[in-house]
């Protein structure tokens, strides 16, 4: 767990602000999962043969879900994660899944085929910490896998100039057409544009839609899980706010939330937001019912866990003990003994 959190701390900065909201069983878990998503995230774009990387990642998979994982702490962490809280490995596939469209260098031609990725690398993490909180409703599922898929539209609004240098591009070819922009050309000498700003428009607009419908779940969430979802919600959401600022201009230039903004931002945590029961029974996005229906067909945890209260059993049973030792210390449990056992005689 130290070396998951070390690479927290440098990884994914929103994340890790975030994640200091979440209770401790919570937020470890949190924490081994997304170490394994960072490793094979990165395993993938830097190995330099992403296809052998991939089989690799599937090999630790399997040996994370036969309870023997691989030498390495995230497995060891996320092994214990996956008993813990019976998580689907359909989710983690789905996941490596996202990670081989990179790969395979796949086009994206409608704003559907955008969804059908951003479901498989954001709404499947959205949907295991979901799992992880003890939520296995399929209307509170949909709306955690909409939260992680405008998370990641936003990443992709944030990323365009970064993502065509790359040689990749996330909008959807059909948008960058209809505002005269060759998806192409814009690849090979990517240039910010009018055309360009109206496309990321509209996708910030649908993530913006996808966060207010997140948003009705978050009520559904464990008592002391929700300030930490909540703010990555305010964080991400942020973003997209920044792109906006520097007039929908991710070319020339990348949004960051600059530290004093994101403490403004974090000070909207004392307005969680209301139960909303249309929103949180709103049907599930097509692109995300898979990540639902795969946790719907996995049995639940196969170790009993009390998820919202252990932390308090746990005090409990040591002010107990603590308790016992100091009657036992000052002579009063063996007087109290000597009475009963008078009593009984």
């Amino acid at each position: 767990m130290a070396a998951c959190r070390g690479l927290l701390k440098t990884g994914s900065r929103s994340f890790h602000a975030a994640s200091r909201f979440l209770p401790y069983h919570c937020r470890d878990a949190a924490t081994a999962l997304y170490a394994f998503c960072r490793q094979a995230d990165d395993a993938v774009d830097d190995s330099g043969a992403p296809h052998l990387a991939l089989e690799m990642l599937h090999g630790r998979l399997d040996a994370i879900y036969a309870c023997a994982p691989e030498d390495y702490a995230a497995d060891r962490a996320l092994a214990s994660v996956v008993v813990r809280y019976g998580l689907p490995r359909g989710l983690l596939d789905a996941l490596l899944e996202g990670f081989a469209w990179d790969a395979a260098e796949r086009e994206y031609e409608t704003l559907s085929d955008v969804l059908d990725y951003a479901a498989r690398v954001a709404g499947s993490v959205g949907v295991m910490m979901a799992v992880i909180m003890g939520i296995r409703d399929a209307s509170v599922l949909a709306r955690a896998a909409d939260m992680g898929v405008a998370m990641q539209l936003t990443n992709i609004s944030r990323d365009v100039g970064e993502d065509a240098r790359n040689g990749r591009l996330y909008l959807p070819a059909s948008w960058l057409r209809e505002a005269g922009i060759d998806p192409a050309a814009f690849v090979r000498a990517p240039q910010h544009s009018a055309g360009l700003t109206l496309v990321t428009r509209r996708v910030l607009t649908v993530a913006d839609k996808l966060y207010r419908r997140a948003d009705a779940g978050l009520t559904c969430l464990p008592l002391r899980c929700r300030p930490g979802m909540y703010a990555a919600r305010l964080l991400y959401s942020a973003i997209g706010n920044e792109v906006q600022r520097l007039d929908y201009d991710s070319v020339n230039q990348r949004a960051v939330v600059p530290p004093q903004r994101k403490l403004w931002h974090l000070t909207r945590l004392a307005g969680l937001p209301l139960l909303d029961a249309g929103a949180v029974s709103a049907p599930v996005l097509r692109e995300n019912r898979f990540l639902v229906e795969a946790v719907n067909s996995h049995p639940g945890p196969r170790v009993s866990s009390l998820v919202e209260h252990e932390g308090k059993v746990a005090w409990m049973l040591a002010l107990l003990q603590d308790l016992e030792r100091r009657e036992r210390s000052s002579g009063t449990l063996d007087a109290r003994d000597n009475e009963r056992r008078s009593a009984a005689g």
